[in-house]
């Protein structure tokens, strides 16, 4: 792709270079992550734009609601559409989508999607449409069925961290927490589903390539913001800004009791670091659960030999999960 440079000038925009085809780009990562940072970081720039979690683009195309296994969308659409409480959010109107399927009985659910997304874009004054859901890390491949040229930016947060990020969120019971085995072990059953999503993403990669799939460090991106910034905006295929990096001027709060996300802060190492947030045990525990991927990551490990009662009650755990979870995920054989 060519790089594309910010033609703002006096407020207005030339939009009429060559652009690729919306959804320009996915965030995707397990949960806890940072996708929310990772998408106002990308959003700030002047020619993309980042919708809200969508949740709807595979689910309805792979349980064809409205659309046909050919991948045709039928005249239910776009009332299934409008009953997804996600889908106002896109801020198109039910006349706009009537108008755009007309009488035509050929239209692909990836066109349909294209139009919903170049029409956000146009709301924003921006060509480029992405959209961040971080558990389509586990929908890649459906993705690139609908649209083989789109980019991928996988945010991956050592697991530890994500556990002790997980443990207070009070939307918990929608993630990790919506499995059994949370109720036994939740930390345990945390570094599974870590695991099992991070796998999932980076096995899924190879439909796209490297020139379309990029992992980005967590860790890297706090540490060094503007650095990871430039190397996002160059596999993109636009100018950095410094905007990307400073998303957060101006909208910053004080208040202690807000959250990260809520308070729109900086970019900020350390606010949640398991070599001093997370006793022994637990790190053992994890490392038994997910070291296998900590150490194919890079990650520091604390513990190279597990005692064989903490590796029995992790087997437990993941046989259990694993007949919860095995009929809907196609599991990575790391599992």
């Amino acid at each position: 792709m060519a790089l594309l440079s910010n033609p703002a000038t006096n407020g207005q925009r030339d939009v009429s270079f060559s652009r690729s085809e919306n959804p320009f780009l996915f965030i995707v990562g397990c949960p806890r992550s940072g996708t929310t940072m990772l998408k106002r970081m990308v959003n700030a720039h002047p020619l993309v734009a980042i919708t809200r979690e969508t949740h709807w683009i595979p689910r309805y195309y792979k349980k064809q609601r409205g659309v046909t296994a050919e991948g045709l969308v039928t005249d239910r659409i776009v009332e299934n559409l409008f009953a997804y409480h996600r889908f106002s959010q896109m801020k198109i109107s039910r006349e706009s989508l009537d108008d755009f399927l007309g009488s035509r009985s050929d239209l692909r659910y990836a066109d349909l999607v294209s139009h919903i997304f170049d029409h956000y874009g146009r709301r924003k004054r921006k060509p480029l449409v992405g959209d961040k859901t971080p558990t389509y890390v586990r929908k890649l491949p459906t993705l690139h069925a609908l649209w083989p040229r789109t980019q991928i930016l996988h945010l991956i947060r050592d697991g530890r961290d994500v556990w002790l990020s997980m443990r207070q969120w009070r939307m918990s019971h929608k993630a990790a927490g919506k499995f059994s085995t949370w109720q036994i072990d939740p930390l345990v059953t945390t570094a599974l589903w870590w695991k099992t999503l991070v796998a999932m993403g980076r096995r899924d990669a190879i439909l796209f390539g490297e020139k379309q799939y990029r992992e980005v460090r967590y860790d890297a991106l706090v540490a060094q913001p503007e650095v990871e910034c430039r190397r996002i905006a160059d596999f993109l295929g636009v100018s950095h800004v410094e905007a990307m990096e400073r998303f957060y001027e101006g909208r910053t709060k004080t208040d202690s009791e807000l959250s990260t996300n809520a308070a729109w802060l900086p970019p900020t190492p350390g606010r949640r670091d398991w070599r001093t947030q997370m006793a022994d045990a637990d790190i053992e525990k994890f490392e038994a659960a997910a070291g296998d991927l900590l150490d194919d990551l890079g990650f520091e490990r604390v513990f190279p030999t597990i005692p064989n009662r903490v590796r029995h009650h992790v087997e437990k755990i993941k046989r259990s999960l694993a007949n919860e979870i095995s009929g809907r995920w196609q599991l990575p054989s790391s599992w």
